[in-house]
């Protein structure tokens, strides 16, 4: 069973989406961050749902690794 301590759940509101492959490219790059769980990517709403450790990955960093495959993002309580 997965170490949970430091584990949050963070959301991002993603902009620039024109198809269905953006997906892939966000998850992909956010998913290579140490401490990174999981990613999901809402296509309809822009949202990116992340699982990490806070300790290894901060927001910043997965608002940069979202910039990283070509997007602007910020966290967003919704």
């Amino acid at each position: 069973m997965p170490q949970t301590t430091g584990n949050t759940h963070t959301l991002l509101r993603a902009e620039g989406f024109s198809c269905p492959s953006c997906v892939g490219k966000i998850e992909k790059q956010v998913g290579k961050l140490d401490g990174v769980d999981n990613v999901k990517v809402h296509f309809a709403s822009g949202r990116v749902e992340v699982d990490h450790d806070t300790s290894k990955t901060s927001v910043d960093d997965l608002i940069a690794a979202v910039a990283k495959a070509g997007y602007k993002s910020k966290a967003s309580a919704f």
